[in-house]
């Protein structure tokens, strides 16, 4: 699909050109009941570290008898980590997992040579109608560990480290920050945190990391002079650590990591770094090769006809 032009840091400000690198605006998507704002990949944007794919979901409120049904579909060659900060999804997949993620926890799916999940609301869920609002990204998997064994791992709200200190607060999803670590373990190196920052206070953003970006949840931050609201993804020049200053309540997602050893092609729900894998996975997936989720197995998205070869990583992404 084709994205909107994202703005570049304003014209004449020094110190912001200086600070970011690229400013993204995500094109907000209708998908039934749900709104959805896809941030990457994006025109301007292939990857932010290994992050590939990153979707804000809502915020959305489902009425009794409402929810998601985003039944099962498969993934190759990637890793997806679903967060929330309102409502429930259930998962399930085809390892046989069959687990709630709520918000502050974080599911990681690693989808090596292949995984078919689904993403639904329970029925308990349904009977009262609920809120929902979260983010869920693809991270790229380095070549060697493209073709492992499919994995699941859930870390529950309790698992994961919070940072506090004068006004910040920030959970840590992956990776290591202001001297704590996540206990979820990534295929590369990898940081992404939930931070929170009170009006007035400020966050360091150091340069251990040599691809960085924040996306803004709510409030207003400042950096380097520029103000920014919410629904932006900036790109933070790399070599140099930069300061965010909350001039209201704000929240943003810190994240980023090492780069991928070189582009990455995306086709549907398939990530790779050889075309031909997608190719392959599109054929397994349309002659019913994909193992089933137990529970499940009757329901499927079918393969997308006529959306077009798969493509590097600049937008060429089809909605499920």
């Amino acid at each position: 699909m084709s994205f909107s032009p994202c703005p570049d840091p304003v014209p004449g400000n020094a110190e912001s050109v200086d600070a970011i690198e690229t400013l993204i605006v995500p094109r907000a998507v209708d998908l039934g009941g749900m709104e959805v704002r896809r941030a990457l990949p994006s025109t301007k944007r292939q990857m932010v570290g290994p992050f590939i794919f990153f979707d804000q979901m809502g915020p959305a409120e489902f009425l009794t008898d409402q929810g998601i049904d985003v039944r099962p579909h498969p993934h190759i060659n990637l890793a997806t980590v679903t967060y929330l900060f309102d409502g429930e999804i259930r998962h399930r997949d085809s390892l046989g997992t069959d687990i709630a993620i709520q918000p502050g926890a974080v599911n990681w799916m690693m989808a090596g040579r292949g995984i078919v999940h689904s993403e639904r609301t329970s029925e308990d869920r349904r009977q009262n109608g609920q809120k929902l609002f979260g983010i869920q990204t693809w991270v790229a998997l380095p070549e060697d560990a493209e073709e492992r064994d499919p994995a699941f791992k859930h870390h529950g709200v309790s698992d994961l480290p919070i940072i506090s200190d004068h006004g910040v607060e920030a959970r840590l999803i992956a990776g290591e920050w202001m001297g704590a670590s996540s206990p979820l373990q990534t295929a590369s190196e990898t940081l992404y945190a939930d931070v929170q920052l009170q009006s007035g206070r400020s966050a360091p953003i150091d340069a251990n990391f040599e691809e960085r970006a924040l996306y803004t949840i709510g409030g207003n931050i400042e950096i380097a002079g520029q103000s920014f609201g919410p629904n932006q993804l900036l790109v933070l020049r790399p070599g140099d650590p930069i300061t965010v200053k909350a001039t209201e309540d704000a929240r943003f997602m810190l994240f980023g990591g090492s780069p991928m050893g070189g582009p990455r092609y995306i086709w549907w729900n398939f990530v790779s770094s050889r075309a031909e894998r997608i190719a392959q996975a599109k054929e397994e997936w349309r002659q019913g090769r994909f193992t089933t989720v137990p529970g499940d197995e009757d329901d499927f998205i079918p393969l997308p006809e006529n959306s077009g070869k798969p493509r590097r990583a600049t937008g060429g992404v089809v909605y499920p």
